[in-house]
């Protein structure tokens, strides 16, 4: 009783250390592109995300039930056998969190997460302790259809946004009053994030618990102490800041302009609150860079870095095989060498970490140099050198022709007389 109290503590420890990781990863989906625009200075913007973050996480625990009663068929599996699958589960996520972090991609932590567990429940158990219907309906067809939908959303909101306000196309970066509008836009994402990230820690320690007999099996709701650790432990990790992933997601992509960014956040913050309504445990990261992409691709002259995209779509694909591959790697170890295994598998991944981050301080990014101005350079959209006259061009052209002729004739009947 006493290796499985110490085996608990030390999964809800490395549980809590990925809800940190997870939030700086994913602090960029809110705040990238009010910092690209210049709405919010980089230290408040991560100040505003990590307070909203950790009121969100108190709104919802829909998406907590995905993974305590969900993926992962635990009543196939002895509490003795699954507690370590769990531990190597989330060294494989939080490798894959580390490592994306390291190459400023803005990758799922959420699938990180899936795969990690995945891949450690194949090696230490057996095919049929996952539930791959629940996989691919919570976890791979949301992967497919939010990134789609949230961009196809963002560049339909990108295009209405500029078309009513054309008048500005020929000022320096014009429709300066989304500022305004992406502050309260990047809080809704950051309060969705809350809803949606923090539930996936809470789900973890919750099977955890249930598995030892510490929570009833029958009630799969987060206890309130879960609730405030992870929420408090993704608040942390938002406001440490993912300046790599912010740089890539604020100017990595595409030039954000004001109105760009308000039409992208919208999107995002709509389809991450409607998942967490529904229990979908959804990748923030993948709808974020959806609607930025969606939101280039709807300002007229904007240009999108395809090759970036490329770079991020492969990094989407490898998440979840490679987190179970690392996870499942690290199930062996407990399988090769038992209880040592555990031991040995904390000491690889504080390794891991570790280097990691030391690699990470030899090409440093904070908040001093992770933007640049990108919303004060040009003109918000590209200007034609000869447009077409608009509609109101048109009408005053007239009216101006029909006062000139009434002028003309009133003179011709001036001289007559």
């Amino acid at each position: 009783m006493e290796t499985a109290a110490l085996i608990v503590v030390l999964v809800i420890a490395l549980a809590l250390f990925f809800d940190f990781t997870n939030g700086f990863h994913d602090t960029a989906n809110a705040m990238a592109t009010p910092i690209a625009t210049g709405a919010l200075r980089p230290k408040v913007a991560v100040l505003l995300a990590a307070s909203l973050n950790l009121v969100g996480a108190f709104l919802s625990t829909e998406v907590s039930k995905t993974i305590s009663h969900g993926i992962i068929r635990e009543d196939q599996i002895s509490p003795i056998a699954f507690l370590p699958i769990i531990f190597a589960g989330l060294i494989g996520a939080i490798t894959w969190n580390m490592l994306t972090w390291l190459l400023g991609l803005p990758s799922s932590s959420s699938h990180a997460l899936f795969g990690g567990l995945i891949g450690a429940t194949l090696v230490g158990a057996s095919v049929q302790a996952i539930d791959f219907g629940m996989v691919l309906s919570k976890i791979v067809l949301p992967a497919l259809i939010a990134p789609f939908t949230a961009g196809v959303i963002a560049f339909l909101a990108t295009r209405l946004a500029y078309g009513i306000t054309r008048r500005y196309d020929s000022k320096a970066d014009g429709r300066t009053g989304f500022r305004w509008g992406q502050i309260f836009t990047s809080s809704l994402v950051a309060l969705a994030h809350g809803t949606n990230d923090a539930q996936k820690t809470m789900g973890v320690i919750t099977l955890t618990l249930i598995l030892v007999g510490w929570q009833d099996a029958d009630h799969a709701d987060p206890q309130t102490w879960v609730i405030f650790a992870c929420a408090f432990t993704i608040a942390l990790g938002t406001y440490m800041g993912g300046w790599r992933i912010i740089r890539t997601l604020g100017k990595g992509l595409t030039d954000v302009k004001p109105a760009q960014g308000f039409s992208a956040e919208s999107s995002t913050a709509a389809t991450i609150l409607a998942s967490s309504a529904l229990g979908f445990a959804l990748s923030t990261t993948q709808v974020a860079s959806g609607s930025v992409i969606g939101s280039g691709l709807g300002r007229r002259g904007s240009t999108v870095r395809w090759g970036m995209v490329g770079r991020i779509a492969v990094g989407w694909v490898l998440t979840l095989p490679a987190s179970g591959v690392v996870g499942g790697l690290a199930a062996l170890v407990v399988v090769w060498f038992g209880g040592w295994g555990i031991l040995i598998d904390a000491i690889l991944a504080v390794a891991i970490i570790v280097a990691l981050f030391l690699r990470s301080r030899m090409n440093q990014v904070d908040a001093s140099n992770a933007m640049s101005e990108v919303a004060d350079s040009g003109l918000a959209v590209k200007v034609k050198h000869n447009p077409p006259p608009t509609r109101r061009q048109r009408a005053q052209a007239k009216a101006d022709a029909k006062r000139a002729a009434a002028q003309e004739k009133s003179a011709q009947k001036g001289m007559q007389r």
